[in-house]
């Protein structure tokens, strides 16, 4: 039997201390090796020997030093660790969440609101499966804990961590690769397309991306980054900040604009129709979910195959799981399509470029501080 995966523990609330380690604990793949109140302890125990904990479940709101403080730090010091930031879904805390994201956070999980829900076994099966994709272990759930599981609603499923949700979607991409059409170059005055799918490690690898392109960019992107419904503005909000391109949350009846950017709302599907000569954006917060993911990047790229894009430019960053492959796949019969894929060497993890890439529907694999260029080499500038 393969040794405990060593945990630390982070949070100034001695309840959510002990519940989080009793949960830890009861899993026999896990152990929590140490305990801190708050970010200074758990950045004394982290630089004392960076290599002893498997991952780390922070807290945001502590005294001396919070999770946005630690993360900074450990940013600052070059020091790599897979922190699991446990949070509210409360409006107030959506872009503290979101910053932890952008400084390397793995993935976080809902923090309950009450004690009663904590003891929840929905509660424990997210974060024990988030546990076991950020420590690389078996992520599937004891058959005596699925006994005991209730069916979780659609209001719970929006509040499951980003990457365990993802891990768990089916994809039905057949072995032998595609037969990939032959892209053809287009002049500035087509109608061109970027469509973007993302998920474990997006946050952080958007910011590689987002703030490179030029605000000039000739066609507009629609983006597909997996999150929980209260989410997408703040990233979106943050990302606008930070780049000459305009970006936004998209929302229904948006109509498409070269140059600017729509990500998905976190717990909605999102499609682009066409109404006369607009494309416009539909959202749909009552459709279920695909594969356990809203928004779907496949459900996303479907929505394209029958429109009259000349040119649609795919792109898959790092994700768990395989989202976006069969999309692009159906675009790829029908549409002159150009797709680049994030290479593994940069990736959070390498899942749904890997997926894509093993269809044979990639045309183009580059590191991630490369993805802005190539994106803006195949689609120009007007």
């Amino acid at each position: 039997m393969e040794s405990k995966k060593n945990i630390l523990v982070v949070d100034d609330s001695a309840l959510m201390r002990r519940l989080i380690s009793d949960i830890i604990n009861s899993d026999e793949r896990f152990q929590v090796s140490d305990l801190a109140m708050n970010g200074l302890e758990a950045f004394d125990l982290v630089t004392r020997d960076p290599r002893k904990y498997e991952a780390v479940l922070l807290d945001i709101n502590m005294p001396k030093m919070n999770g946005i403080q630690f993360l900074e730090q450990l940013d600052k010091m070059k020091i790599r660790q897979k922190v699991i930031v446990v949070s509210t879904l409360a409006k107030e805390g959506a872009a503290e969440t979101v910053r932890c994201l952008e400084l390397g956070a793995f993935d976080f999980v809902t923090k309950p609101d009450s004690y009663m829900e904590a003891r929840n076994v929905n509660f424990k099966q997210r974060l024990l499966a988030s546990l076991g994709v950020a420590t690389g272990v078996d992520i599937g759930i004891p058959a005596k804990e699925k006994e005991k599981a209730e069916p979780v609603s659609q209001k719970l499923q929006a509040k499951q961590s980003f990457s365990s949700v993802a891990s768990r979607a089916l994809y039905d991409v057949t072995a032998a690769p595609a037969k990939r059409t032959t892209h053809k170059s287009v002049g500035s005055g087509a109608k061109k397309l970027v469509a973007l799918a993302c998920s474990t490690g997006g946050p952080k690898a958007l910011q590689s991306v987002i703030p490179k392109l030029p605000a000039g960019l000739d066609a507009p992107m629609v983006l597909v980054q997996h999150m929980p419904v209260g989410f997408t503005k703040s990233l979106a909000d943050r990302l606008n900040e930070m780049s000459a391109i305009h970006v936004k949350e998209a929302a229904e009846g948006d109509v498409l604009k070269k140059g600017t950017v729509y990500i998905a709302q976190g717990g909605s599907q999102m499609r682009v129709v066409r109404r006369g000569s607009d494309y416009v954006i539909t959202e749909n917060a009552n459709e279920p979910a695909r594969g356990g993911l809203r928004p779907c990047a496949d459900i996303m790229y479907e929505s394209l195959v029958d429109l009259d894009f000349e040119d649609i430019t795919c792109v898959v960053l790092t994700g768990m799981g395989g989202d976006g492959t069969l999309g692009i796949k159906q675009l790829n019969n029908k549409k002159n399509i150009y797709v680049i894929a994030q290479n593994e060497a940069t990736c959070t993890v390498y899942g749904m470029p890997r997926v894509v890439a093993e269809a044979g529907l990639v045309d183009e694999v580059v590191p991630l501080d490369a993805v802005a260029d190539a994106i803006t080499k195949n689609v120009g500038v007007r």
